[in-house]
Order: C-alpha cells, then sequence, then structure tokens
C-alpha cells in the first residue's frame, strides 16, 4: 500500500517505521519545510493518506484527501468544532475518513472500562468524579482529544453529570479535568472516584508513541478500498 504522511514529526516518524516494516510504502511526506508539496495531484499518488498536524490545517487536509479520492486516517485532536462540516464534505465527496482521538489499542480497550466504571457507579454519588491527563509540554489542546472521549464516556452513563471542564470545580454536575504538561510524556490518564471513605483510580499510561503508530497504520489498512466514516470500534469490531 503506498501510504502519504501529512505531518512528519515525531509521530509521523514512528508511522514511517513502522509502515516500513509491514511492507508499504511512503510516497509523499508533508512538514512545516514543504507545505507546498501538498496537492491533489501529489496525494493521488497514495492509497491512503495518514494525517498528524494540528488544529488550524487539519480540516483542509482532509479536505483535500477527499478531493484526491483517498481515504484519510487522523489523529490530530483540538478541530471538533468542524466535525460536522468534514463529515458532510466527506460524504458529499464519496470519500473515506477514520478518526481517532488516540490509536492505541491499550487506551480503546480503557475507552471500554472507563463506560463500564461509570455506569456501575452512576448510582453512586458519594464519589466526585476527577481525571487528571499528562503530556509533552510540545501539546498544543488541552484538554487532550483522549480525556475528552473519557469524559464523554462517563456523560454518556452517568446521567447526573451534565458537562466535564478543564479546571477544578466542586460543582457535582462537573467532571473536572486537571491538564499536566511536562516534558516527553506521552501520554497518561488517570480517572478517579474520590469518597470520604475511598477512592477508585484507573489509568493508562503511554510508555512511547509505538502504541499509536501501530493503531494508525492498522486503521490505513482497514479504511483501503472503504467509504464512509470510520472510527476504532469498527477496526476493532466493538
Amino acid at each position: 500500500m503506498k501510504i502519504a504522511l501529512i505531518g512528519y514529526g515525531k509521530m509521523g516518524k514512528e508511522i514511517e517505521k513502522i509502515a516500513l516494516d509491514r511492507g508499504h510504502e511512503i510516497v509523499l511526506k508533508i512538514d512545516i519545510s514543504n507545505p507546498e508539496d501538498l496537492t491533489v495531484r501529489n496525494l493521488q499518488k497514495a492509497d491512503v493518506a495518514i494525517e498528524f498536524t494540528i488544529p488550524t490545517s487539519a480540516v483542509n487536509n482532509y479536505k483535500l484527501c477527499f478531493e484526491a479520492g483517498i481515504p484519510v486516517v487522523s489523529g490530530t485532536t483540538g478541530w471538533l468544532e468542524h466535525q460536522a462540516e468534514v463529515h458532510d464534505y466527506c460524504k458529499k465527496r464519496n470519500g473515506t475518513f477514520f478518526y481517532a482521538s488516540n490509536y492505541s489499542l491499550g487506551v480503546n480497550i480503557f475507552f471500554l472500562l472507563n463506560k463500564k466504571l461509570a455506569a456501575m457507579m452512576a448510582n453512586h454519588s458519594e464519589y466526585k468524579i476527577g481525571m487528571t491527563e499528562i503530556h509533552h509540554t510540545q501539546k498544543l489542546d488541552a484538554p487532550s482529544g483522549t480525556a475528552i472521549t473519557l469524559a464523554q464516556g462517563i456523560l454518556e452513563n452517568i446521567p447526573s453529570k451534565t458537562k466535564w471542564i478543564n479546571q477544578k470545580t466542586d460543582n457535582p454536575d462537573e467532571i473536572e479535568i486537571i491538564s499536566e504538561r511536562i516534558g516527553e510524556v506521552p501520554g497518561t490518564h488517570i480517572i478517579r472516584y474520590d469518597s470520604e471513605v475511598d477512592y477508585l483510580e484507573i489509568t493508562h499510561c503511554a510508555k512511547n508513541r509505538k502504541g499509536l503508530a501501530f493503531g494508525a497504520v492498522l486503521a490505513a489498512e482497514f479504511s483501503f478500498n472503504k467509504k464512509g466514516i470510520l472510527t476504532m470500534n469498527d477496526l476493532l469490531n466493538i
């Protein structure tokens, strides 16, 4: 399979290593040094694009891929206010869009565990729910896309919670998310249910970027020759 890498930073380089090891070919690499090379014509040389960039450029990158007629797999976060626009454009172009806030297989298992625990705790209002997410200092968005997905999983299963908030809060209707940016931390997410007598805590801690990169390549393989809006639930068949 021929792959276009839109975003060739640390994540893009990890994806490249895994893609090559799995027998794929990288036919286009886009980073800050050659943005002019991101054209429909160049994208048409690829079978699929993998996009890890920044929120301000992501939506335009997706549209170029739809216009080129190739699937795009994206892990960029912080752009979801434009999600309806992107989905509509994808459908209009009969395109393929695979998006995940986190491509780690372990994190996606963690998503399911989070929902299950939230459902079990729904009737126990004595527990305050809080979340801490820790990432490297280069991460631009806060809270992380993974933290938002986790918060949404809690909101879906605990009716008394109405929203998440990216700061400390004593409002029992809110889910507290604390964002920390430290060194080169690839990603840690901690969810705590805290009462006067005890607390429950579940944690996912990424050791490096390899899990994310591997999942992104699997998503690219899965997206090849498919149409429509795809997620990790489709890939994992859950």
